[in-house]
């Protein structure tokens, strides 16, 4: 995503306004995606980025922000806030920006300069994601719920169990698909229940499980449950290993263990096993220092 994210799964929201959590979530998260858009009421967002400038300025202090992980997410093109808010990226170092209500591929060439993910979040921008992820400057693709069942008329993305409805299930995998279409990694959208951590286990599980790169979280509490779903379990480690290490004595291609047959794809999915079973080691590695 040319952004240090490679130690983890879990990106964490900050509203813009309150820039007391900033070392926390940055503490506490792979990277921070400080949030100029929903999460800070319009009348407010003058004062957010005063704010965070005069941080900035303080003997180059990034209080806990610091570009390489850092992601700030902007109004939508066509908005006031938008023209602000590039005014204001211009004065800091931040380059990657998540652009909200990404519709079209305008929109991402407007921001030529800038490392953009993309966030899908209404109709026209997931029926348009595929042309949206081949842009050369956008480096992620990421899908909102809410805003999008409400762009079609529609009151809940969620059944009442909590498992999404169909449509939502459309635009998560569009999304998903498109991104690995172009080479580019996928943000799975948050999950708004913070007191359910069982209900996001299983949720960041089967992002994980389906390729999506990294699960946004509104809630530092969320970070950990991410991070252990997106960490394979020693069984899963072990039977990767085993299939690797017989790869690599197979004479051909294709071979069998243990009365299965493993192929190319098998051995992908092998492969990005132990990438993540690294990658959380690595995060561990450094949770401790």
């Amino acid at each position: 995503m040319n952004i240090e994210l490679s130690t983890g799964p879990a990106l964490l929201f900050c509203p813009a306004d309150r820039p007391d959590r900033f070392i926390k979530a940055a503490a506490r998260s792979d990277a921070v995606i400080v949030d100029l858009e929903d999460a800070v009421a319009s009348e407010d967002r003058v004062g957010a980025r005063r704010e965070i400038l005069s941080r900035l300025s303080d003997h180059g202090q990034f209080h806990g922000l610091e570009p390489d992980r850092t992601i700030v997410r902007i109004s939508g093109v066509g908005t006031e806030d938008f023209e602000r808010d590039l005014q204001w990226l211009a004065l800091t170092p931040y380059r990657t920006i998540m652009l909200a209500k990404t519709e079209d591929t305008t929109q991402i060439r407007v921001m030529d300069g800038y490392r953009v993910v993309a966030l899908c979040e209404t109709a026209a921008g997931v029926a348009n994601a595929n042309a949206i992820a081949a842009e050369p400057n956008v480096v992620a693709m990421m899908w909102g719920a809410e805003d999008l069942l409400a762009s079609i008329g529609g009151t809940s993305s969620r059944h009442p169990n909590g498992s999404y409805r169909d449509v939502a299930v459309q635009a998560r995998s569009s999304v998903l698909i498109a991104a690995a279409a172009a080479g580019k990694p996928a943000i799975d959208s948050v999950y708004l229940d913070i007191f359910d951590l069982d209900g996001l286990a299983v949720e960041a599980g089967d992002a994980a499980a389906s390729g999506f790169g990294f699960k946004a979280c509104i809630h530092p509490n969320q970070v950990d449950v991410v991070r252990a779903a997106y960490a394979p379990s020693e069984t899963e480690v072990l039977a990767a290993q085993r299939i690797l290490e017989a790869a690599a004595k197979a004479e051909n291609g294709v071979f069998r263990l243990d009365g299965k047959m493993i192929d190319g794809p098998i051995l992908k999915h092998a492969e990005a096993t132990l990438h993540r079973f690294k990658q959380r080691q690595t995060t561990e590695q450094d949770l401790s220092s």
